[in-house]
Parts: C-alpha cells; sequence; structure tokens
C-alpha cells in the first residue's frame, strides 16, 4: 500500500518530550494531590494505557482538563530546546518527498508543536498541524482530515507511539503504524494488531513509494 498521507503524534513519536513531561508531571502534580514519578517507575509505566495510568496515579478524572492545560503551558517554556526523536530528523524529509502531505495531530498544543518544528527548522514538512485537548478524541480528527482532503481511508497512515493512537486509527477505519520508541512498550503496542510496528525511524522510508 502507497500512503498519500502520513499524520503523526507528537510527543513520543517525532519530539522526544518523555523526560520533560515527567518532570513537568511532578511539578504539576502536587497541587491536585497526585503523588511524584521517579525515572525508573517510567519503565514500569510503559505496559499502561492512559486510563489504566490515570487510575493508577488516582488522578481526578474531573481535574483531567485543567492538568493537561497547566502541563501544555508548561512544556511551552522549554519545547523549543527538546530534541527530536534520534534518526527521526534525517529520515521525515526524504518519507516527505514520498508522499503528498504530512500532517501532525496531538494532545499536545499546536504553539508548543509550532515553536518545537521551527526550533529544528522542520515546520516546512508539515501540511497542517491539528490539536485535540481530549486524550481520547483523535479519531474524530482524523476523520475530518480525510473529509478535508477528499482523502479515501487506505490512503492514510496515523504514526504513533500510544495505544490510544493506535485505537484512534482504528476507530476511524485508517491504517496505522506504532513506533516503539515512545511510551508504550513494543509488547504492548503489538496486542493492539497495528498495520505496521516500527523499531528504528530508517523503517519509516518502507512505508511509502519511491
Amino acid at each position: 500500500m502507497i500512503y498519500r498521507t502520513i499524520i503523526f503524534d507528537f510527543d513520543g513519536t517525532i519530539a522526544d518530550t518523555m523526560e520533560e513531561g515527567r518532570r513537568i508531571f511532578n511539578e504539576i502534580g502536587p497541587a491536585y494531590g497526585i503523588r511524584q514519578i521517579d525515572r525508573e517507575e517510567m519503565e514500569g509505566f510503559r505496559s499502561y494505557t492512559i486510563n489504566q495510568f490515570i487510575e493508577e496515579m488516582k488522578i481526578p478524572k474531573t481535574k483531567i482538563p485543567f492538568f493537561i492545560a497547566k502541563g501544555t503551558l508548561a512544556m511551552r517554556r522549554s519545547i523549543a530546546g527538546l530534541p527530536l526523536i534520534a534518526g527521526v530528523g534525517e529520515v521525515l524529509p526524504a518519507l516527505r518527498a514520498r508522499v503528498d502531505r504530512f500532517g501532525i495531530l496531538t494532545s499536545n498544543a499546536v504553539d508548543n508543536v509550532e515553536l518545537f518544528l521551527d526550533s529544528h527548522g522542520i515546520r516546512g514538512l508539515f501540511d497542517f498541524v491539528s490539536s485535540t485537548s481530549k486524550l481520547t478524541g483523535k479519531s474524530r480528527h482524523l476523520n475530518a482530515t480525510r473529509k478535508q482532503y477528499g482523502l479515501k481511508t487506505e490512503e492514510m497512515l496515523y504514526v504513533g507511539d500510544e495505544v490510544r493512537d493506535l485505537q484512534a486509527a482504528k476507530k476511524a477505519g485508517i491504517p496505522c503504524a506504532g513506533v516503539t520508541w515512545g511510551f508504550n512498550t513494543r509488547e504492548r503496542l503489538a496486542a493492539e494488531h497495528p498495520d505496521h510496528l516500527l523499531d528504528n525511524p530508517a523503517e519509516f522510508l518502507a512505508l511509502a513509494g519511491h
């Protein structure tokens, strides 16, 4: 299958934000009565879904929108200085040349993503950056993108590092690829039966025509 449009998740897929995300989580968590997470504990959480993580951390569901808003605002202070996932910066230009459109769909803030892309000189690769404030709201946005560009579902690919990314794509009827260098483990992503499972950014190039 030759994909015409590839849409990426941002955190953990393109941007290496996991450690900074943990730091911000620990910074704002006490105001909500949420305990802190140490670096070693993060590895254990990689087999969790987002809902399992919320339950384990005892995050009040009514407070989640406020928690996310504060977190994305805090991320804005440091986002421009964070690194790309190793290898992604070299692969993206070559991959972009093989498809019609590149996009980003994230639960991070559009302003944060724009700052990051600009700081790494790759904003010009992407045709659009979209955001949803809902942790599980990506399927609707994927469908909206399909309609906007008059695409067939099989011509699109959504790429993400979390179970919820793969589930959103499946709900929208769109092919998906899981990347194993982000939040969820390879085993946890494989359990969702994505169309593709990538262990290295160089493997992106096999997903598009020459």
